[in-house]
């Protein structure tokens, strides 16, 4: 299943969930591709892959200077691999409107590369041509949200992209779910905004939340997911449980307890 991980905001932990999530689905046994789709690479990063290494990422292949075996990286963690990004990508938007199918680029690649159980693409903090192809290509789309006042007027927006892409281009793209993130139970406002959410979205909304914690922040300047880093800390394990219930929801239950 290739599930795009979007949000057009920034900050609301899309690359952590993508890391994270990638890690704990790697740990029961499944092979993992995360696709770093964000110029900023900060998944590639995280994933502990230098940024000198990264001649062959994933602008190369959007404009079909390279293959996917080409690019894609094995991890610190069994099982879970990375396509990276480089700086480069940062000028794909503007490059892929002359390219043909534009907006199939990444699906096209990704019908080309090694089979892996789950593929999560990190999309970056737009709705531009490089999330509209994750769109495309994707099964599923995850919806990192962080609770804070906005959170609802940035969802609908999305939503309209999700519908749009769907009605023109990926008739098979569908919503897996949304997850609160960054959740801090000692402010009201968090309570309130998971209550509206949960009031609109209903069962869309994952059981599962992300709370603030500070080694889910440091470990990313280790080139470790949290779940390598601390695998007992809060933010390690309500990923686990996020895998446990992103797994139920597609019909397989076999996720660890825990990361090793």
């Amino acid at each position: 299943m290739i599930i795009a991980i979007a949000n057009q905001k920034g900050g609301v932990g899309k690359t952590t969930t993508a890391i994270n999530l990638a890690t704990a689905l790697a740990a029961a046994g499944k092979s993992v591709l995360v696709v770093d789709c964000d110029p900023q690479g900060n998944a590639s990063t995280g994933l502990g892959i230098d940024r000198r290494n990264r001649a062959v990422s994933t602008y190369e292949l959007l404009i079909g200077a390279a293959a996917p075996a080409d690019a894609i990286r094995a991890t610190a963690v069994p099982g879970l691999s990375i396509i990276p990004a480089s700086a480069a990508l940062s000028g794909a938007e503007v490059e892929l409107i002359d390219l043909d199918r534009r907006t199939h680029r990444l699906a096209d690649l990704l019908a080309a590369a090694p089979h892996f159980d789950h593929v999560l693409i990190d999309c970056p903090p737009s709705l531009g041509l490089l999330t509209v192809n994750a769109l495309v290509a994707a099964d599923r789309v995850l919806v990192p949200l962080q609770c804070e006042f906005f959170a609802l007027e940035g969802l609908s927006q999305l939503l309209g992209t999700i519908e749009r892409v769907r009605g023109g281009l990926n008739p098979h793209l569908a919503l897996l779910g949304i997850v609160l993130t960054m959740v801090d139970r000692r402010n009201r406002l968090t309570d309130h905004v998971s209550d509206d959410v949960r009031a609109v979205m209903g069962d869309k909304v994952f059981a599962t939340t992300i709370p603030r914690n500070v080694r889910l922040s440091e470990a990313p300047s280790h080139g470790l997911p949290a779940l390598l880093y601390d695998n007992r800390c809060a933010g390690s394990e309500a990923y686990v449980a996020l895998a446990r219930e992103l797994l139920a929801r597609i019909g397989q239950s076999n996720i660890l307890e825990t990361a090793a």
